[in-house]
């Protein structure tokens, strides 16, 4: 358990990706934050379990990601109440698909205010706390779309570049203080976000479910295959080991040939 002693935050963790970080990293002994939203008595049986698997302690954090200070409240929960933190993840997203001529404005503002404004202000309020320790890892689910586009969805490829962006400039600013700062580009992954977004694609397209998913979701990758959680959650895994401590300001495609292209 290479993670005993070590405390992590992950946000939008309360299902499909971000969980799968969760019980990662619990797996290796870190006492971990999840946040999110969802039912409350489901919440608290994942936080539960985390606790199990981890052996240590676990919390639940309802900081919505829109609003900065309640990240920043987040954090310094974290670090009142297990330590650290030492590991942050950012994960939480949503998405909306139109044509940018259609596009509403609060989807745009909601995308990147979530997506990748809430990235900057985790990192923000958790780096002083890496520095004192002379050891911090930063995570952060970007995308395919973080390297190519897609029609109608402007705010989440806008969003996606720039947690790219915002990865390369932070890895440089705190790559002497021991922290390393990098990004993680899924394909499609089998998640509630991936799920939840056919029916507007079937609607802008005139399609069906199963169009959306074969000629659509899965057209890209090559390997026809839907990327795992828990794939991801390995790569992420691996990037807080002391192996990788010279990978910094990295994006790593994870999508099945996708990018390859």
């Amino acid at each position: 358990m290479f993670l005993k002693g070590k405390t992590a935050i992950v946000t939008g963790s309360t299902s499909g990706i971000g969980l799968a970080y969760a019980k990662a990293l619990a797996a290796e002994g870190a006492a971990v934050m999840i946040n999110g939203f969802g039912d409350a008595q489901a919440i608290e049986t994942e936080r539960a379990n985390l606790a199990a698997i981890s052996g240590t302690e676990a919390r639940y954090s309802a900081a919505d990601m829109s609003k900065p200070e309640e990240i920043a409240a987040m954090v310094h929960d974290c670090a009142e109440s297990l330590g650290g933190p030492d590991i942050v993840i950012s994960n939480a997203g949503i998405q909306y698909v139109s044509p940018v001529d259609e596009f509403p404005v609060e989807k745009w503002d909601a995308i990147i205010a979530i997506n990748l404004s809430s990235t900057f202000h985790l990192m923000r309020a958790a780096i002083p706390h890496m520095k004192t320790r002379k050891w911090g890892r930063i995570i952060s689910t970007a995308s395919a779309h973080s390297l190519v586009a897609s029609p109608n969805k402007s705010a989440y490829v806008a969003a996606k570049h720039g947690i790219a962006g915002l990865t390369k400039t932070v890895a440089l600013e705190t790559a002497p203080h021991g922290i390393t700062v990098n990004c993680i580009s899924p394909g499609y992954v089998w998640t509630p976000l991936v799920e939840n977004q056919i029916p507007d694609t079937m609607r802008t397209r005139g399609l069906t479910r199963e169009q959306v998913v074969n000629d659509v979701l899965l057209a890209a990758q090559p390997t026809k295959q839907f990327v795992q959680p828990e794939q991801v959650a390995a790569l992420a895994l691996f990037l807080c080991r002391d192996e990788a401590a010279q990978i910094t300001g990295a994006n790593l495609s994870m999508d099945g040939g996708w990018t390859a292209a």
